[in-house]
């Protein structure tokens, strides 16, 4: 009789919470930055001062992706919370209708009524809010809120990414700023669509046209602004 190897299995689910706040804090870096230089640019100011201006974005980006992230993510982990305490006094007060609802789940995924009310008795007996949480509530450790390490990285990533077209502003010459940094900043968001996509098990190509796309018409948006203004100054 073959033996039966086990062995462990690594989820790409297990990614979500780091990897949602990664790509959006690089992709948000990278445009927003790449943009805002942009539309600097268009309207003839000087490199200095198109320098001083990305910076300033980076630094203000950074610390806004980390306050939103961090009020957002928090308000999410303030609602597991609440509905954590509430089962946890309904499990305190009615602990067999808790296992017989428990048990009604079990039976409308195909298990058989006896079983399943045997399978909620046990699983309560070890943990029954870990039970009541993972299969009522869909709430698990894997995809519960962090808002600190979101916050964290939204940030970390976004400085990152807003750093890539600031190195461009620094190495380009003047008279070709623009193409340049519009043109690296759209091959940056190609590798980080990429790099997502591989990380998240989603499909390469159609992330990396979705975020150079945006990320171009984000550019041509605020170039046609700041050359406007430019020529009216």
């Amino acid at each position: 009789m073959p033996r039966l190897h086990l062995h462990s299995e690594r989820h790409l689910v297990s990614r979500i919470g780091w990897l949602r706040a990664a790509v959006l804090g690089a992709n948000d870096g990278i445009v927003s930055t790449a943009s805002l230089i942009v539309g600097v640019a268009a309207a003839a100011a000087t490199q200095s001062d198109i320098l001083i201006a990305g910076v300033a974005g980076l630094v203000a980006g950074a610390m806004s992706m980390a306050a939103g992230e961090y009020v957002s993510v928090s308000s999410q982990s303030d609602t597991e919370q609440a509905d954590l305490a509430r089962e946890t006094r309904e499990l305190r007060d009615n602990p067999s209708f808790e296992q017989r609802e428990l048990a009604d789940i079990y039976v409308r995924r195909g298990v058989d009524s006896a079983l399943a009310l045997q399978v909620a008795e046990q699983l309560m007996a070890k943990d029954a809010l870990g039970a009541h949480a993972l299969d009522e509530l869909g709430m698990s450790d894997v995809t519960s809120a962090r808002p600190i390490q979101a916050a964290l990285t939204s940030a970390a990533t976004f400085a990152v990414g807003a750093a890539m077209p600031l190195l461009m502003v620094v190495v380009a010459p003047a008279h070709l700023l623009v193409w340049i940094v519009s043109g690296a900043s759209l091959a940056f968001l190609g590798v980080l669509g990429a790099i997502g996509a591989r990380a998240g098990g989603a499909n390469v190509v159609r992330a990396t046209a979705r975020v150079t796309f945006w990320g171009a018409l984000a550019m041509a948006l605020t170039a046609g602004i700041g050359r406007l203004f430019g020529a009216v100054v």
